[in-house]
């Protein structure tokens, strides 16, 4: 018998609002019983689930691990402007004038993260 992933656990300073933060973006939701000022909190999405862990330490250096998104319904370049508009900001553009590449970006407690290309931008 092997294991599987449960989750993926992140640590931040805020875990209800980071938590919040990436439901949105990933169109989870939030366990029923997390509450702002919890020092943790679920989101559940198609993919899998998040849990994102209250530390006393600040992120000071760059991600060893990271989610690299690809869209499902709308373009590269509009998910990373959706995301812009949730409090994103963006690490680095790695797009190319020939529609490949992908974006680094950091999620509101820094985090980085990568947006790629969706599937129709890649069969295209």
């Amino acid at each position: 018998m092997t294991s599987w992933i449960r989750h993926t656990t992140i640590d931040c300073t805020d875990a209800y609002r980071l938590a919040g933060f990436w439901a949105q973006v990933l169109g989870g939701t939030l366990a029923e019983d997390d509450r702002p000022g919890d020092p943790e909190a679920t989101v559940t999405t198609a993919g899998g689930a998040l849990l994102f862990l209250t530390v006393p330490e600040a992120k000071t250096v760059k991600n060893r691990v990271h989610l690299d998104l690809q869209p499902q319904d709308r373009s590269r370049d509009e998910e990373v402007e959706r995301l812009l508009a949730l409090g994103a900001t963006l690490v680095a553009d790695h797009r190319r004038a020939d529609g490949t590449g992908w974006a680094i970006l950091a999620d509101i407690e820094g985090n980085e993260f990568c947006v790629e290309r969706s599937a129709a931008e890649r069969a295209g």
